[in-house]
């Protein structure tokens, strides 16, 4: 099956992708492309699935450069296929021939570009980073690289919407603690629950930060399962562990 990928005029001309699960070689709750080496499926299996990934980006499979997802606001720095990169929860670079890839499974994937100053970013961001700066440090990283913040594109991929999301009391409060303001991205839910709108929170943060080129693509992981992999709908629907979702951006 063909690889199905989302794209954004936003970050043309550079090659970029938020692939869906469709064209992948996993099965069962992991069917079609799951690209997460941290999920029960075959490890063997999802390699097949990353090499397709990375022929799409037109790079070697070693050049398909992620980190180890921790829900921080940490972004690393890559020089090469072979910087260290440990815990962190987005990348950036200015080196051609890399593709910075994310993974996500209701989270915010949010790629970032600076096509004229030849630098790119990658961030994964649930609730947690996106609420302690994950987007900020991105684009302050890019900075760092020769990126011009006015020059930065950044597009959020698939995620959860706030349809989907609901939360508890505990939760609502985390935000409002943080700044009363963020209590318009919650809306009333059944008995004490709210909803919650991540991709509207994650827009608010890239437009904080100076990023007047930003959007959402506008697909709900949560309610097309055809399409997307979504850890709260594994969890809803009982099943033992679920796929992962990645997204990619090179030079």
């Amino acid at each position: 099956m063909t690889l199905d990928i989302i794209t954004s005029d936003r970050l043309a001309p550079l090659r970029h992708g938020f692939f869906t699960r469709l064209g992948g070689a996993s099965s069962g709750v992991f069917s079609g492309l799951n690209c997460g080496l941290g999920s029960s499926d075959q490890s063997d299996v999802v390699k097949i699935n990353r090499a397709r990934v990375s022929d799409a980006m037109g790079v070697a499979p070693e050049a398909l450069v992620g980190v180890h997802q921790v829900h921080s606001a940490d972004v690393v720095t890559i020089a090469d296929a072979e910087t260290p990169r440990g815990q962190a929860d987005a990348l950036v670079t200015s080196e051609p021939g890399l593709a910075l890839c994310v993974l996500t499974a209701d989270c915010q994937p949010v790629l970032f570009a600076d096509p004229e100053g030849g630098v790119i970013g990658a961030a994964h961001a649930g609730w947690k980073g996106a609420l302690h700066g994950v987007l900020e440090t991105t684009v302050e990283r890019m900075e760092a690289l020769g990126a011009r913040r006015d020059n930065i594109r950044a597009v959020i991929g698939p995620s959860i919407s706030q349809r989907a999301y609901e939360v508890g009391p505990e939760f609502f409060e985390a935000f409002h603690d943080e700044d009363p303001a963020y209590s318009r991205f919650f809306v009333n839910g059944t008995g004490d629950r709210y909803h919650f709108d991540l991709p509207g929170f994650g827009l608010l943060k890239l437009r904080e930060a100076g990023i007047a080129h930003a959007e959402w693509t506008r697909h709900c992981t949560y309610s097309d399962p055809l399409r997307f992999f979504s850890y709260r709908r594994s969890v809803h629907e009982k099943e033992a562990d679920y796929g992962r979702l990645i997204a990619a951006i090179r030079l």
